[in-house]
C-alpha cells in the first residue's frame, strides 16, 4: 500500500540547505492503522505531503496505492484520501453540498455524487447536520466532515493528519470510534499522526517513530516499550543506608545504568516487571532491607523516545510548532 525507499526532502532556509526528510524508508501493507510519531520538526507533516504527492521528492522513490507518487501523482490522489491539520470545509456552502461538490471533483456524476453525499453523512453520523453551514458546528463536527471529505470517493488508503488536535475528550472518543469503524467495516488502511501519545498507545497496531527526517524505531507499541523502555520498579526503604544496600541489590537484576537512588527511593528498569518484583523482595528481605512501598510501572511511548532520543515526545513540548 505505502512502499518508499531513501525519501528526502531538502529546503533551502537563507544560505543554507536543510534536510526535513532525510532518506526515510517505510512500507506499510493493505488493512494497517499506523500511527506516525515524532517531535516537530521531525519531518511528520512533510512525509505526509510527499506521500500524498502535495510536495515532491527531492530524492528517493515512493509508491502509494500502487502508483509513483512523481511519475503518477494523479493516480496517487485519486486513490487516497487525505484529512490535512486545517479544516478542508469552507464556509459558503452547506455541509451536504461541500460533499456533493467533493465528489463532483473526484469525477462522479451529480447522482453518483448526491448518493455518496448521503452515505458518508450517514457512516459519521451527519445527518442532522447536512443542511448546516461548516462554521456553525463544533470542533469535532467539522473533523468529522474533513474526514467524510476524504472517504466521499471510496480511497482504500486514508492519510490524517492531528485529526483529534484541540478537541475535547468526548470528541476525540468519537472521532476514533468512527476511525476504528472504518476499518473494521470496509478494510481501510490508515496512516495517522498525533501528539496525543496514548492515541497511539491504544489504538495504532504499529508505531512508526521518526526524528530528523530518519526513522528511529518501528513495531507494535507493546514491543517498543518492552525492547527500548522496559518496565519500571520504584521501592522505598526506611532509611537511606538501607536504599544504598537495595540499590546494591538491584544492580544484579537491572541492567548496567538502569538504577537510580534519591534519599530512601530506589528505581530500576527491567524488562518485565511482574518477573523481576518478587526476586528483588525476596533478595531484600534475605538482606535484612525492611521495604516500606514497593511499585511498578509499565513504559509509555514517551518513555521509549526518551530512551531513543534523550528527549520527550510530551504533547505540550510538540504541539505549538508546525512542521
Amino acid at each position: 500500500m505505502i512502499h518508499a525507499r531513501g525519501l528526502t526532502r531538502r529546503f533551502k532556509m537563507k544560505r543554507e540547505t536543510v534536510n526535513a526528510v532525510s532518506g526515510l524508508d517505510i512500507d506499510v501493507e493493505a488493512g494497517q492503522l499506523v500511527a506516525f510519531l515524532g517531535p516537530n520538526g521531525a519531518g511528520k507533516s512533510t512525509s505526509l505531503r510527499m506521500l500524498t504527492s502535495l510536495l515532491p521528492p527531492t530524492s528517493g522513490t515512493a509508491t502509494v496505492a500502487g502508483h509513483d507518487v512523481v511519475s503518477d501523482p494523479a493516480g496517487v490522489r485519486a486513490r487516497i484520501g487525505y484529512v490535512g491539520q486545517k479544516n478542508s470545509a469552507g464556509a459558503s456552502f452547506l455541509v451536504r453540498d461541500e460533499l456533493v461538490t467533493q465528489g463532483r471533483c473526484y469525477g462522479l456524476t451529480r447522482s453518483q455524487a448526491s448518493h455518496r453525499a448521503d452515505e458518508v453523512l450517514s457512516m459519521l453520523n451527519l445527518e442532522p447536520l447536512a443542511r448546516r453551514g461548516p462554521g456553525t458546528l463544533s470542533g469535532g463536527q467539522r473533523r468529522r466532515l474533513d474526514i467524510a471529505l476524504g472517504l466521499v470517493h471510496r480511497p482504500d488508503l486514508l492519510f490524517l493528519d492531528e485529526p483529534t488536535t484541540g478537541l475535547d475528550p468526548q470528541s476525540r472518543a468519537d472521532i476514533w470510534e468512527h476511525i476504528l469503524r472504518l476499518r473494521a467495516e470496509h478494510g481501510t488502511t490508515v496512516f495517522l499522526t498525533t501528539h496525543y501519545l496514548e492515541e497511539a498507545d491504544s489504538m495504532a497496531e504499529r508505531v512508526v517513530i521518526i526524528d530528523h527526517g530518519r526513522t528511529i524505531a518501528d513495531g507494535t507499541a507493546e514491543q517498543l516499550k518492552s525492547d527500548l523502555a522496559g518496565d519500571h520498579i520504584t521501592i522505598t526503604t526506611q532509611d537511606e543506608r538501607e536504599a544504598a544496600t537495595a540499590a546494591g541489590i538491584a544492580e544484579r537484576i537491572a541492567a548496567p545504568g538502569e538504577v537510580t537512588t534519591a534519599g530512601t527511593t530506589v528505581r530500576l528498569r527491567v524488562p518485565r516487571a511482574d518477573a523481576a518484583l518478587p526476586e528483588y523482595l525476596r533478595a531484600l528481605e534475605a538482606a535484612g532491607v525492611k521495604v516500606a512501598t514497593a511499585e511498578t510501572a509499565r513504559p509509555t511511548l514517551d518513555d521509549v523516545f526518551l530512551a531513543l532520543t534523550g528527549r520527550s515526545l510530551r504533547e505540550n513540548d510538540l504541539h505549538p510548532k508546525k512542521e
